[in-house]
């Protein structure tokens, strides 16, 4: 009798699957579907633990990598020579490339002028160069200068005026004597500050076009007061006013050695170029001292200003009030509170109001510091129109919340992270570090400061930035302004409280100052 062959289990029950196939067709196809997602679901349960894994692996990796401190910052220093009539000059070698450049800071701008003159620096900075000098017009030194690949030029500003040059070292003897000719005899041809006071009169006919632009300018009044030289603007009249024996009588009361900076950075040696500043300045004699005038700000009453576009479909709001300066003893806690409220894309207000909320454009500010005046305190939102009212609301609660929920310990940390990271790649040149030790110099400030902004930012707690939040921030001081179309707001600023429209019509110039006159926006 022969024994019956008995198959595997596992044959048995294959067997029997394939039985079950022939008899039941039709349920083929959801077997083999079965199957597929079986093996579907077994191979991504394996990969995304695999994956979680590698995450997990990954996360604890870079946490755990040690981060140095950050090593003290010693920048090179230059050479600083006060010379006998008053001069002051800065030289920083640098011999990357073959050449030299160099600027003249002169004491004396925009805040020294009448006000019936508003205008007159640009003007003067302008015609300075494009004027030529008493030997040369400005067109000759234009060919002299391209032909040598060099430049000379000049530039207005509010507290100062400068002068500068940049050239091929091998170019530096002839190039210098131009600069030393501009410096020294300007000649401020009358067809040349035409030139400059048409331009001038164009800009103001279109200076109402950008909304962003008046909302700055418009701010900066509401700050400082509207007719002070931080905040007003040139008219058509007052350009109209300035005289060429304007800016002679400028140049001639402003541009001595004594209120002079003059910085040289580039490929030469300090010694021998000590010399030869020597031999072209030293002889120089002193002149009246330039003094700075005394300006008193006048900020507008806290409350609501409008200023109604109709062309536009966004809003673009300003809360503004008087900063610091960076003398001031809160100044590295302000730039620390500052990064963290307002300094970029991982402060608060950016996280809050744009991130979480959706409504800004743009959003940030902070507690501004001037060298020697107060900065503008200043917390910007740009919006669309309908989400205008909303968005002051948004601005109003991250105020009140910081008495609530004040800046922490991991904001902090990241704006100073933030502060000091990037700091470095402020003064990454000898010539930024040059230009900041004229400011260094211009300003009183010790000329040490830059060296000691690293200790101050790393030496500001958590107190001190809350101690600097409830200082300077009261929005029941601040005035806030609305540059928008207001047909298209959410709500009318009025849902706000008492609101005061802001006129801002081009006054008309003076009869025959322009070809064709009509209407000015």
């Amino acid at each position: 009798m022969k024994r019956a062959r008995t198959a595997p289990k596992g044959a048995m029950d294959l067997h029997g699957f394939a039985v079950s196939l022939k008899r039941y067709p039709d349920a083929k196809l959801l077997v083999v579907s079965t199957l597929v997602l079986f093996v579907f679901v077994g191979f991504w349960s394996g990969s995304a633990q695999l994956w979680a894994q590698a995450q997990q692996s990954s996360q604890q990796t870079w946490q755990q990598i040690p981060i140095p401190k950050l090593p003290a910052f010693h920048p090179p220093q230059p050479k600083r020579i006060a010379l006998p009539n008053g001069m002051v000059v800065f030289l920083q070698e640098d011999h990357e490339l073959p050449t030299i450049d160099g600027t003249a800071r002169i004491r004396g701008g925009e805040r020294s002028v009448p006000g019936k003159k508003t205008g007159l620096i640009d003007v003067y900075g302008e015609v300075w160069r494009t004027g030529g000098t008493k030997s040369q017009t400005g067109d000759q030194l234009d060919d002299y200068l391209e032909q040598r690949a060099a430049k000379v030029e000049t530039e207005p500003g509010v507290d100062s005026t400068t002068v500068s040059w940049s050239c091929l070292k091998e170019d530096f003897d002839d190039v210098f004597r131009v600069f030393e000719d501009v410096l020294k005899n300007p000649e401020f041809r009358a067809e040349k500050i035409e030139i400059a006071q048409k331009g001038l009169y164009d800009g103001i006919s279109r200076r109402n076009d950008d909304p962003g632009q008046i909302a700055a300018r418009e701010a900066a009044k509401l700050a400082y007061g509207a007719k002070n030289p931080y905040a007003r603007v040139a008219e058509y009249a007052t350009v109209a006013a300035i005289t060429r024996q304007d800016l002679v009588e400028w140049h001639s009361k402003y541009v001595h050695p004594n209120n002079i900076i003059l910085g040289v950075v580039g490929d030469f040696d300090a010694v021998k170029m000590e010399a030869r500043l020597r031999a072209s300045f030293a002889a120089w004699p002193r002149g009246p001292a330039a003094n700075d005038p005394e300006i008193k700000p006048e900020p507008a009453r806290p409350g609501y200003y409008e200023v109604d576009k109709t062309d536009v479909n966004q809003s673009h709001i300003q809360m503004v009030a008087l900063g610091i300066t960076r003398k001031s003893p809160d100044y590295f806690a302000v730039s620390v509170f500052n990064e963290a409220f307002g300094g970029g894309f991982a402060s608060r207000l950016f996280g809050d109001i744009r991130t979480t909320k959706g409504l800004a454009y743009a959003v940030g500010g902070g507690v501004g510091a001037g060298w020697d005046h107060p900065g503008m305190l200043r917390l910007t939102v740009s919006t669309k129109s309908k989400t205008t009212i909303e968005s002051i609301q948004a601005l109003d609660e991250e105020i009140a919340d910081l008495a609530k929920r004040p800046i922490g310990d991991e904001e902090i940390k990241l704006a100073k992270d933030n502060i000091l990271n990037s700091f470095v790649f402020r003064f990454d040149s000898p010539e930024k570090v040059l230009q900041e030790q004229m400011a260094y110099e211009f300003y009183g400030y010790p000329l040490d400061f830059l060296e000691k902004f690293q200790k101050g930012i790393e030496g500001v707690t958590k107190e001190d930035v809350v101690r600097v939040a409830a200082k300077y921030i009261h929005r029941e001081l601040m005035a806030v302004l609305v540059v928008g179309n207001t047909g298209e707001f959410d709500k009318p600023l009025s849902s706000l409280g008492t609101v005061n429209k802001l006129d801002i019509a081009i006054p008309a110039p003076p009869p025959g100052l322009l070809p064709e006159q009509g209407e000015h926006p």
